[in-house]
């Protein structure tokens, strides 16, 4: 059961962070760098299965071992580790593939997901921990 409460807890720690990312601070960033690439709205389905899936992974490669044993800061460093290779995996194959992919963009939006990674991470662990949830 504490894995269900896990994914739950990341879930709302990552479309929180990630909706004030990319709806309020690098809103305008993206929208700059990246002009005619974008859609006029997102796939909010795909998106979802993005957003659903990959928390799978945050739970599996970062927090279960954050609550195993490993503490808070075992679950931010492989937090950050599972958000950097995710990110860098669609921003290092953006680069390699698509005209006009911004290195800018590569680089701040790996950064994002190293971030994010390790702040969905942490925060789930801590927040179980918190209210006896592990």
């Amino acid at each position: 059961m504490k894995f269900a409460y896990a994914y739950g807890i990341a879930l709302i720690v990552f479309l929180a962070l990630d909706a004030l990312w990319l709806g309020v601070i690098a809103r305008n960033f993206y929208a700059n760098r990246m002009g005619e690439l974008l859609l006029d709205q997102p796939r909010w389905g795909v998106a979802a299965v993005f957003y659903a899936v990959y928390v799978v992974g945050i739970v599996y490669f970062a927090i279960a071992t954050g609550l195993n044993g490993g503490g808070v800061s075992t679950a931010v460093l492989n937090g950050a580790l599972f958000g950097f290779f995710a990110y860098l995996t669609y921003n290092a194959t953006n680069l390699a593939v698509l005209k006009g992919y911004d290195p800018v963009v590569a680089l701040v939006d790996t950064s994002w997901g190293t971030a994010v990674g390790a702040a969905t991470a942490g925060a789930t662990v801590w927040l179980m921990a918190r209210f006896g949830l592990n």
